[in-house]
């Protein structure tokens, strides 16, 4: 089903190519070790009119943390620079199918722009059935952009450290079991191994069907439950450093839960400081 406000098919997409006030966004970013470049990747083949929008850059580089979520100033200028604003239906893919894109999704809605969708299976979808790619990008012209930042969908470590120890919210980390339980190592270095006490694991490969799309609200339901997460209960998601766990925020959104927010710092923070306690083996 398609909704744009949380993820489109690629069907829709092609249908509404030519719309003018449609903004398509290549969202893409890769972990250093899986050896891929996410601008060249852009500058080889992208949706038509597709702008890139760089995770790194558009970020707050005042943080020693990976991408953080990027000041007001510099969200609004980075938009108007890429002719993205007021007024706009966004969308935004990945090369990989469904890995960055999500975070992308959330960054624009922490600004308070909730007109901004997910493509479902991304480039990959959407090259596999054929559809058009080109290699230049599009003419950008300024657009005002209206932003009003949404607090209360992202939380800091002492939140964090507040509701773990509280357990009045669930705690929800996308990484891969291996890592979540201690016993495969982090792709970062310097970081303990383990999950933030109390917290429940829902890889976000298990968000996803065998060909790279989201699963159906009432299979994300099944998904939460199956690794004990009370959907009655607001939700704190979290992972490595910030974009997978804009997946399970996607996810909770597609089945209709509202009241969730990303761990901004996630693991890149949590796993740094020997202050804030870890658990390792089975939830």
């Amino acid at each position: 089903m398609d909704d744009p406000r949380t993820l489109v098919s690629t069907d829709w997409l092609e249908a509404h190519l030519k719309d003018p006030d449609l903004r398509i966004l290549d969202g893409s970013w890769f972990l250093p070790q899986m050896g891929r470049d996410a601008l060249a990747g852009y500058n080889a083949a992208h949706i038509p009119g597709a702008r890139f929008f760089d995770i790194n850059e558009i970020s707050d580089n005042r943080s020693l943390l990976p991408h953080m979520a990027p000041p007001v100033e510099k969200f609004i200028s980075r938009m108007r620079a890429m002719g993205v604003g007021d007024g706009h239906q966004v969308v935004v893919y990945d090369q990989a199918g469904i890995f960055s894109a999500p975070r992308v999704w959330w960054t624009f809605r922490l600004m308070g722009k909730m007109d901004i969708a997910v493509l479902d299976g991304g480039l990959p979808k959407w090259l596999a059935e054929g559809r058009p790619t080109e290699d230049l990008p599009p003419l950008a012209r300024d657009r005002h952009i209206t932003v009003q930042r949404q607090a209360h969908l992202v939380k800091d470590v002492t939140q964090v450290a507040h509701a773990s120890k509280l357990a009045d919210h669930e705690i929800i980390d996308a990484r891969a079991h291996g890592r979540f339980i201690g016993r495969d190592p982090e792709p970062r270095p310097g970081l303990r191994p383990g999950h933030i006490p109390g917290s429940k694991n829902v890889p976000y490969t298990d968000l996803l069907t065998a060909d790279g799309t989201m699963k159906t609200p009432e299979d994300l339901r099944t998904v939460f439950t199956a690794a004990g997460v009370d959907l009655a209960k607001p939700a704190i998601t979290t992972c490595g450093s910030g974009v997978n766990a804009a997946m399970l925020a996607l996810a909770l959104e597609r089945l209709g839960h509202r009241n969730h927010a990303v761990y901004d710092g996630a693991w890149a923070e949590w796993g740094m400081y020997n202050d804030l306690k870890v658990v390792t083996g089975e939830a």
